[in-house]
């Protein structure tokens, strides 16, 4: 699809400075050798070696659960400090707390209501995870008993009871552990824990000696619970990975136009008011859940930009967790543009005033970067590589745009703020991008649209490019 380059400046500047994306139509324009028998060579070639793929730290798994839980385990933990993380982790709902129902509150030998371990106590008996009234909270907390709790917060405790001694007796060697050592259901949740993989192989150590858990162990085990539930960051690999562009090419392949008719019925009549001059349609499902502090958010249509973007980074030394998330970008598409055409992937409605609403195919990739300093250095590489400033500018990656669209949940050096005006329905949402002072009318505007909608709107960081571009800039 073209981009705004492609239509003349006067309608740049003559339509209202609120899109929710860079894209404008699509249609705006227009010896055989000979074989040669191979000779026989001895050659001796190295054993290939397996590409290195990306483990999760324990100090990856501490950021995440301090950024998103509020969760920062002591040195040395606790039992009580770790039935805390586990019921805050899963979200065990303590609202049974507070019920006289018996079967709600079990009545703990050595805790009572008000003690600091209660409320998860409760709760994550209820679920299961606690199997005992008697909690020794007080108690350090030991690598078995943060496996035990673990295996089950993670969902795996039916599947360790489907163990036979056998079975158990195998993974348990796997781990170095004698058999004999651990009994019963005990042995079973150990297993369970080392063939699912919520015990890491990094772990075993730890489980042959036993005795008191790590602040590591037990920050990887909080970790593999949040990965085993869903929980964890929601990405389609890391820019490193010897995989990613099959990944990128896979997940851009089966990504649809985004239909979501009611909600599309709703901003459609937005753009028909002149509310806004453009929208994007987005499904939550594909969120990141990525570290706010350490995400940007890049958006394009081209699939080949992002692939050599990704490779772009890796170029610069930058490597970075990655999300692909579907988008379907609409706005206005006026009559005097000519007459458009219809692919796949760009379709459009003919309205009263005889202009369209076009509907395109596009995506945006989250990055989530190793750290602050990488996030910050992500827009000078843009800027020098993938910023088109002139017709007959090279060299940049292919398919680079006017106005590149990037933007940080969290503030950025020389990135000006501009709002996000957002109407969601059900997992669906659309979003529209605006200078600050024109956020309250087009929220207002939503309101009146769809009162019953879930409508907000945040502030956020973007690039001066784009911000250039919402004020009527064509650079």
């Amino acid at each position: 699809m073209k981009k705004i380059t492609q239509i003349t400046l006067a309608a740049l500047l003559a339509a209202p400075v609120t899109l929710g994306s860079l894209s404008l139509p699509a249609s705006a324009s227009a010896a055989s050798a000979t074989p040669v028998a191979p000779k026989t060579l001895q050659v001796n070639t190295p054993a290939a070696k397996a590409p290195a793929v990306y483990t999760e730290s324990a100090a990856d798994f501490a950021q995440f659960l301090q950024a998103k839980y509020g969760v920062q385990l002591p040195q040395q933990s606790s039992k009580s400090d770790f039935i805390k993380a586990i019921a805050a982790i899963t979200q065990a709902s303590s609202a049974s707390t507070t019920s006289t129902d018996a079967t709600k509150a079990p009545a703990f030998s050595d805790l009572k209501s008000g003690d600091d371990a209660y409320e998860a106590a409760v709760a994550l008996f209820n679920n299961g995870v606690l199997t005992s009234t008697e909690v020794r909270a007080k108690d350090q907390l030991s690598i078995y008993t943060a496996v035990f709790l673990a295996v089950k917060a993670a969902g795996f405790k039916e599947l360790a009871y489907t163990y036979p001694v056998d079975k158990t007796a195998k993974a348990l060697t796997k781990a170095g552990i004698k058999p004999n050592r651990l009994q019963g259901q005990a042995g079973q949740e150990l297993a369970a824990a080392i063939d699912t993989g919520l015990v890491p192989e990094s772990l075993y150590p730890a489980l042959v000696k036993g005795g008191a858990a790590s602040k590591d162990a037990a920050n990887i085990l909080l970790g593999r619970v949040l990965i085993s539930q869903g929980k964890y960051k929601n990405e389609i690999g890391r820019s490193n990975d010897a995989d990613i562009y099959s990944k990128l090419y896979a997940a851009y392949r089966t990504a649809d136009l985004i239909e979501a008719p009611e909600l599309r019925k709703i901003v459609d009549q937005a753009l028909r008011e002149d509310l806004v001059t453009g929208y994007n349609l987005k499904d939550s499902r594909f969120d990141s859940n990525f570290i706010d502090e350490l995400t940007l958010t890049y958006g394009h249509d081209s699939i080949n930009h992002a692939v050599q973007l990704i490779g772009l980074l890796r170029s610069e030394g930058i490597d970075a967790d990655v999300q692909f998330q579907p988008k379907t970008s609409a706005f206005i598409y006026l009559k005097e543009w000519g007459e458009p055409k219809e692919t796949p992937d760009y379709k459009v409605t003919q309205i009263e005033n005889g202009n369209y609403i076009a509907y395109a195919k596009e995506y945006d990739i989250q990055f989530e970067f190793n750290n602050t300093a990488d996030k910050a250095r992500f827009n000078d590489i843009v800027l020098k590589f993938a910023k088109k400033n002139s017709n007959s500018q090279s060299p940049l990656i292919i398919n680079s745009w006017w106005q590149p669209l990037y933007y940080s949940p969290t503030a950025l050096a020389n990135f000006p703020v501009i709002t996000n005006n957002k109407i969601t329905l059900g997992h669906y949402y659309a979003q529209s991008f605006s200078l600050k002072e024109n956020a309250k009318a087009i929220q207002e505007g939503f309101r009146k649209l769809a009162s019953e909608a879930n409508i907000t709107s945040y502030n956020f960081w973007v690039d001066q490019p784009f911000f250039n571009y919402l004020n009527g800039g064509s650079e």
